[in-house]
């Protein structure tokens, strides 16, 4: 398998997808999974920036017969409802079923996406059990601060000594929760049934520097608003999802349904909306830089080479039956923060 990841608009799914293509003209089929969190949800699709089209490649004449458009098959997308709670054990169980089928028919699996947690569960093979609802504890922790909640997931993160529920993964008090929950549940509960295959794979991150990302997220940002991204989320809230399942998403989610709901005013979401994915983009890094730190071995590539010569370099790095030591174009350093 190879695993593609990056921040938010870094390009990693068209380079997935162009990856992906690269292989199918030779004869080789080759499919995406989503390493997603939120575009697994159906209708969700502005705001979580879920550009189908990044799966359309065009090719030249002489590389694939006419029609010039190659389709990649993708997987994970478009899966669950929104107001639905997806979580990481589904993931795992989802990604299973997608990575067998693809490997059943003899496809290269391409794992992708910017969800730090989700990605380094399959890599890492995260040993996860389904964690039921604990309307008791959710209840005790209900009136609790940010602050003191954070505390308490630290507190059972150090008893687990777990790798789970960074901080920067847990962003709201429901996240919070959540994590808690998993966590109480994961202490009182044994390990040693929850297992998950290895998987092989090489991991290729796409580097694109700060000031770059800064413009793509703000210049994004300002298309999607263009594209109707206040619409979808109308549209969603009056097909009878809650406000506060919306706002659980997070990002474009929250700060635009609480400016649906008067919270904010137009300016005041568009400008800490802009802010929060500027920060998020951040806390993806910090993410990758510690799964680096956990021993994943990340091979980062410069977002900023044309898509040919990434492709080239990407498929000249991968294992061969007779590797050659340090013949790898790509540098195992640290990404841009």
């Amino acid at each position: 398998m190879i695993t593609i990841i990056g921040p938010t608009a870094s390009g990693k799914t068209t380079l997935a997808a162009h990856l992906a293509a690269s292989f199918i003209v030779e004869g080789q089929p080759a499919e995406i999974i989503s390493g997603d969190s939120r575009q697994v949800y159906r209708g969700m699709d502005i705001g979580t920036g879920k550009d189908l089209c990044d799966y359309e490649v065009t090719l030249p004449n002489t590389q694939h017969p006419s029609p010039n458009t190659l389709k990649i098959p993708y997987h994970l997308i478009d899966i669950c409802d929104p107001g639905e709670k997806y979580n990481i054990f589904e993931f795992q169980q989802d990604f299973l079923k997608a990575y067998e089928d693809i490997t059943s028919r003899g496809a290269l699996p391409i794992l992708c996406g910017g969800s730090g947690l989700y990605v380094e569960s399959v890599i890492r093979e995260y040993h996860l059990s389904p964690v039921p609802k604990n309307e008791e504890l959710r209840e005790e922790l209900s009136h609790k601060s940010m602050a003191e909640l954070t505390a308490i997931l630290m507190d059972l993160k150090e008893k687990n000594n777990s790798d789970m529920h960074n901080k920067t993964d847990v962003d709201s008090p429901q996240r919070a929760i959540r994590a808690i929950e998993i966590e109480a549940y994961n202490l009182e509960h044994k390990t040693e049934d929850r297992y998950f295959p290895p998987i092989e794979t090489t991991i290729i991150g796409v580097d694109i520097p700060r000031d770059e990302r800064r413009r793509k997220i703000s210049t994004r940002l300002k298309n999607r608003v263009d594209e109707g991204m206040v619409d979808e989320i109308k549209r969603i809230l009056d097909s009878g999802v809650s406000a506060e399942d919306l706002i659980y998403y997070g990002l474009e989610y929250k700060y635009v349904t609480e400016y649906v709901i008067g919270k904010r005013s137009y300016e005041n979401m568009l400008k800490e909306l802009e802010i929060a994915i500027h920060q998020f983009a951040k806390r993806q890094m910090t993410w990758f830089r510690g799964m680096e730190r956990r021993g994943c071995k990340i091979n980062w590539i410069d977002a900023m080479l044309p898509m040919e010569e990434k492709v080239k370099l990407i498929r000249e790095s991968l294992p061969s039956p007779s590797p050659r030591e340090g013949s790898s174009p790509l540098t195992p350093s640290r990404g841009s923060d």
